[in-house]
């Protein structure tokens, strides 16, 4: 379903990171979507073209030319209120890199987006021993929002990949909640997550884990970890690749069919 979402008003919530707020007449699409990791595809239109209404993205495709067609991003929706007609959406904000975090740097009361969605498909289970969330930037909402979904006397722990310090953003943990913050310094990010995981003081049982972000990290080498050495289900993991250094949203898409083919074909 399409939403069309208005901008009422935005705040930095770290130093990278802008928090926009917005109002919809209709959030229907959101009633029952309960995910922590719920998000929406948001769609930027190309200046100077016209769109055909309704909008149907995937329609456009061989109608229009490459260039004519709207760039879609995936997104965390925070905080929907479907009564109210209200969520929230956490960008990235890197300079004038990308066609987002340039979009949100500057967005103002009034400005309109189209989102597609809500999709999603984790929420923290209550009745875990413990909770594993780790992530950077990309999956920091969605981190932000299973935090706040944990039961008060619930046990987690927390890893999060920022630029440097000053970037850790305000997350709701329960008592048993500790959060570690892990800095790139303007240095290469290969490997510090894996690391922090690895270097983790278990607690007792088995967790129920949440791991997003960058994909050459969260998919070759914390996914063999958890799976490998540390022998969980894969019933217990949620774990994908939000993104991939020097790839558009676009080719991004393109590499994880690709990686999703070779492995099915590993596999047979």
């Amino acid at each position: 379903m399409t939403t069309r979402l208005t901008v009422t008003g935005a705040d930095w919530t770290t130093p990278h990171i802008r928090r926009i707020h917005f109002r919809s007449d209709d959030l229907s699409a959101f009633a029952g979507s309960d995910a922590t990791d719920r998000y929406v595809k948001l769609v930027f239109l190309q200046p100077g073209v016209t769109y055909p209404e309704p909008l149907d993205v995937r329609a456009l495709r061989g109608i229009l030319p490459p260039e004519h067609l709207p760039d879609v991003r995936t997104y965390t929706a925070l905080f929907p209120d479907v009564a109210a007609g209200t969520l929230a959406i956490d960008f990235v904000v890197h300079g004038d890199e990308g066609v987002a975090g340039p979009w949100a740097a500057h967005a103002q009361p009034g400005d309109t987006l189209l989102a597609n969605g809500p999709g999603g498909a984790y929420r923290p289970d209550p009745d875990a021993d413990w909770h594993l969330l780790v992530g950077d930037e990309s999956a920091l909402p969605a981190i932000i929002a299973a935090a706040a979904a944990l039961d008060a006397d619930a046990v987690a722990r927390v890893i999060v990949l920022v630029e440097e310090p000053g970037d850790e953003a305000a997350m709701a943990l329960p008592d048993g909640g500790r959060v570690q913050w892990v800095y790139r310094a303007g240095g290469p990010a290969d490997g510090l997550l894996l690391d922090a995981v690895r270097s983790l003081e278990w607690p007792v049982g088995t967790p129920h884990v949440f791991v997003h972000g960058e994909a050459q990290e969260v998919m070759h080498r914390i996914r063999p970890y958890l799976f490998g050495e540390r022998g969980l289900r894969r019933d217990r993991v949620s774990i994908s690749g939000y993104w991939r250094y020097g790839r558009t949203e676009e080719s991004f898409r393109e590499w994880k069919h690709e990686l999703a083919e070779a492995e099915r074909a590993a596999a047979s």
